[in-house]
């Protein structure tokens, strides 16, 4: 039996069903944004208690261990016993939008929220996140110390919503749709040339040209004929016949299934 093996990316989960999932981690400056306001709770708890800990005038020798249990309260219990019970949210991440998930894109456990608590101790509250910031800006999803010996990531729960964008096939390339074969473009670049056009317009005129440019030159070795266009306008045709190829690839999936149903019954 012959198995057909994909190409898995960074950004990809592979399932028990062996679908790849296209997942969006959260960017580092967002990460970086939701630690500063978990933090800035954090030390807000410590100074409050140490403050109450000042005035109730206890011995000096009590003082020391009540500190050091505060500390360890609010850097290590406190965050592991939240991210359990919330399954991998705080209030940081809550405000931007995050959530911390396994590697595979599971639900984190006690284990996960306690290792990242317990390296966060140094990663984030005695170096100020500095520490935090510098392994995120060199790792694929943003991951911290903690969150690689963890094995999780942190997830984006907002997704961005899609500008509504209705691609239409160019007149000129009406009969060039005909007999045009697109069929082996890759799936990721067809993405990146829907992508291109959907925003297109928000671009400024040289980089419009020059990724356009791009795009199409890397498009051109998967389609055949090439037509005699500009660039975009053949991107335009591209993602039409690609986008029509896959409704009626699915149109005839449906009624294949539907056969089927009836047959059963």
């Amino acid at each position: 039996m012959s198995a057909a093996v994909g190409s898995i990316h960074q950004d990809e989960i592979l399932t028990g069903e062996a679908v790849a999932l296209d997942v969006q981690p959260l960017g580092l400056m967002m990460r970086a944004l939701g630690a500063v306001i978990d933090m800035v709770i954090g030390y807000a708890i410590i100074i409050v208690a140490f403050i109450a800990l000042a005035a109730s005038g206890v011995d000096a020798s009590v003082f020391a261990i009540l500190q050091i249990s505060v500390i360890a309260l609010v850097f290590v219990i406190l965050p592991t016993a939240v991210e359990t019970f919330t399954r991998g949210r705080s209030i940081g991440k809550l405000a931007v939008g995050g959530r911390i998930v396994r590697a595979d894109g599971g639900t984190t456990g006690f284990r996960h929220a306690f290792i990242r608590s317990l390296i966060g101790v140094l990663e984030i509250y005695l170096t100020f996140g500095g520490l935090a910031f510098l392994v995120g800006a060199f790792t694929p999803r943003s991951q911290r110390l903690g969150d690689l010996v963890a094995g999780a990531y942190c997830e984006r729960t907002r997704t961005p919503r899609v500008p509504e964008h209705t691609l239409i096939l160019p007149p000129a390339l009406t009969g060039w749709a005909q007999i045009a074969d697109a069929g082996r473009l890759p799936v990721r670049l067809s993405r990146r040339i829907t992508q291109f056009l959907t925003q297109s317009a928000n671009l400024m005129p040289g980089a419009r040209a020059r990724i356009a440019q791009e795009l199409a030159t890397e498009a051109a070795q998967w389609v055949s004929p090439v037509p005699p266009v500009d660039p975009e306008t053949f991107l335009c045709g591209v993602a039409v016949l690609r986008r029509d190829r896959e409704a009626r690839a699915l149109d005839i999936q449906n009624e294949r299934v539907d056969a089927l149903l009836g047959s059963v019954r």
